[in-house]
């Protein structure tokens, strides 16, 4: 589990499906949520607003029976029948008359205003006239509790609410909750005295009927309640959820509170001229049609996006790490030993170009290994070469021994020197089949060789080879010095007029083994030095096989040179770089008239026994 925490350690294909899809479901996740809350912000805000509009015009409706019913009262205090009936004023005569005429004048005004239940008209003497409202028997009309609140009031306009424990009963005979009771007290203009009240029921049925219709949103509703916080209106098919008036602070606002019916929002406005607060009831559980068929396109829409990010992120995180995983089989099948398998494909990006360098890279690795191959195959040829070179002497080097004692039982010394050391010329060169030898016997085969070659040309040669301390038991190639004397003798001491001298020195520097061949004689012109130089550059260069073969065949056969010219250095600077590397080989240098150095760059090889002993030869 904690492997699968490390996410350098997951697969490309599934950092690749996980980066898709953060980068593609999760904006959509967070801009869904984010849209959500957003829609449901200004949703809220628009239905807060939309409802406070809505219940701003519901309460200008009920303001406007409101100051209808205040418009009756001043219509009925005015009638002069009326006002003598306050004021106590008419006649015995005309008593029976005006209450006609009062109650006339009433009814006309109920058939006007077809939301007036009933209006009663009662004096400070207790006497009452209506045109369906009456006094119980027994009981003063100036006691009850809405004609004292109408006195107090001093003739302002006052809702009384509901007729519960009055003593005024109706024809119709209305129950409580069907009607709503205003009133107000008549005043005489001079003396401010109260000359009797104005009675008046509204039937709150025409309130039902401005509110029945309103519907906020699905299960909203609206009620009205008294500045006591008692309902003056709830829908009836609905249940009366309890309030209380200290809740509504204010003209208007919105608020949530928890009830028996779960938890509610309340809209409302307040009326300063009724009192009467009207309230819009949202219950929370339930919301709008709109936001929910929002949040269903919401979903959807994350979900097909979640679907098609799914899908298009497994897509693309096959097409990318398919051929990466073929690319690893392909590596795996080189590093099984299987060179000649190739990534093929069409692509232009960045796994085409990889596929394309990793076929360059089998290819030059099978170049390499094809070169190396070849190298292998020229050094081994070379030192058969040089083998049957020296095995074809075999013989020779018997019968010059053969030859020497012979010649010394017959007295001919000088003759026996020759051939002595002519044997031990070839006896060096055959080293029993070894591939290196002691730099000592190295000298010995070269001194030998001198000895032979100073009995040919006598004063013409003089020679002088010298090695520091402790030289003599390194190991070297063998027959690398003789080869480059033989062609300082031949191309250098022959040409020139006079005697030469020969100078052969071994020394170790900076870890290498240096061996030194100088001569004073022809020496070579520049260009003939660029053709020698080039010719051994050309071996030290990496040629392709067919290239290299090429060279070697052509060094073999002389080359551009003269024939057999140069052959020889150019076999001791190949043996020496097969052998030990391209740091090793020849240098050489000439300047005509002056002579020709040839410098050997030699691996120094740990010597097998020290030797203080240094060692000179001069001839």
């Amino acid at each position: 589990m904690r492997k699968w925490l490390e996410i350098n350690d997951w697969p490309i294909r599934y950092k690749l499906i996980a980066h898709f899809l953060l980068i593609g479901i999760l904006p959509a996740v967070c801009l869904g949520l984010l849209i959500h809350y957003s829609v449901d912000r200004v949703l809220e805000r628009q239905t807060t607003a939309n409802t406070l509009q809505l219940i701003g015009k519901v309460n200008r409706s009920l303001e406007h029976y409101a100051a209808s019913l205040q418009n009756i009262t001043y219509i009925a205090s005015g009638n002069p029948d009326v006002r003598r009936f306050l004021d106590g004023t008419e006649g015995q005569e005309a008593k029976v008359s005006d209450r006609y005429e009062i109650r006339h004048f009433l009814q006309t005004i109920s058939t006007l205003y077809t939301e007036v239940a009933g209006i009663l008209i009662v004096n400070s003497d207790g006497e009452s006239i209506s045109n369906e409202l009456y006094a119980k028997e027994g009981h003063r009309l100036t006691l009850e509790t809405w004609y004292e609140e109408a006195v107090k009031r001093d003739g302002i306009f006052t809702i009384v609410g509901r007729p519960e424990g009055r003593h005024v009963t109706s024809h119709v005979n209305y129950r409580d909750d069907e009607v709503i009771s205003v009133a107000r007290a008549v005043l005489d203009p001079d003396s401010q005295r109260v000359l009797g009240v104005v009675l008046i029921d509204l039937k709150l049925r025409v309130i039902a009927e401005e509110l029945k219709n309103v519907r906020l949103g699905r299960n909203g509703y609206l009620m009205v309640i008294d500045d006591e916080g008692d309902p003056v209106y709830v829908p009836a098919n609905l249940p009366a959820v309890g309030v209380s008036p200290d809740w509504f602070t204010g003209t208007s606002g919105s608020l949530f509170r928890d009830t028996e019916a779960g938890r509610i929002q309340f809209i409302y406005v307040k009326s300063p001229f009724t009192g009467w607060t009207t309230i819009g009831v949202f219950p929370v559980r339930e919301s709008i049609h709109e936001m929910r068929e929002i949040q269903f396109y919401i979903v959807s829409f994350v979900f097909l996006v979640c679907l098609f990010g799914i899908t298009a992120s497994y897509y693309l995180s096959r097409t990318i790490s398919r051929p990466i995983g073929q690319l690893i089989s392909f590596m795996h099948k080189a590093e099984s030993g299987d060179l000649l398998t190739r990534f093929i494909s069409e692509r232009h990006d960045e796994i085409g170009m990889l596929g394309r360098s990793f076929n360059r890279m089998l290819y030059r690795i099978n170049r390499l290994i094809t070169l190396m191959e070849h190298k292998e195959r020229q050094k081994r040829e070379a030192e058969l070469r040089s083998l049957q070179a020296h095995i074809r002497p075999h013989f020779l080097y018997n019968t010059l021994d053969t030859i020497q004692w012979m010649a010394r039982s017959q007295g001919a010394e000088a003759a026996a020197e020759v051939a002595e050391s002519l044997a031990r010329l070839f006896r060096i060169g055959l080293s029993g089949g070894k591939d290196r030898i002691p730099l000592a016997e190295e000298f010995e085969h070269l001194e030998s060789y001198l000895k032979i070659q100073k009995v040919r040309y006598r004063d013409k040669l003089n020679y002088a080879i010298r090695m520091e301390p402790g030289l003599d038991r390194h190991t070297v190639l063998k027959l690398i010095l003789q080869p480059i004397v033989e062609n300082a003798i031949y191309h250098g001491i022959k040409e020139r007029r006079g005697p030469g001298t020969i100078e052969v020195d071994a020394f170790v520097r900076d870890g290498q083994l240096i061996l030194r061949v100088k001569d004073d004689g022809a020496g070579m012109d520049d260009d003939r030095l660029a053709e020698v130089r080039q010719a051994l550059d050309r071996v030290g260069r990496e040629l392709d096989p067919e290239e290299l073969m090429a060279e070697a065949e052509t060094a073999a056969a002389g080359g551009s040179m003269d024939k057999n010219r140069g052959f020889g250095l150019i076999n001791v600077h190949e043996r020496l770089k097969l052998t030990f590397g391209g740091r090793y080989g020849l240098t050489i240098d000439s300047v005509r008239g002056e002579g020709t150095t040839v410098t050997v760059v030699h691996p120094a090889l740990p010597p097998e026994a020290p030797d203080d002993s240094r060692k000179e030869v001069r001839a």
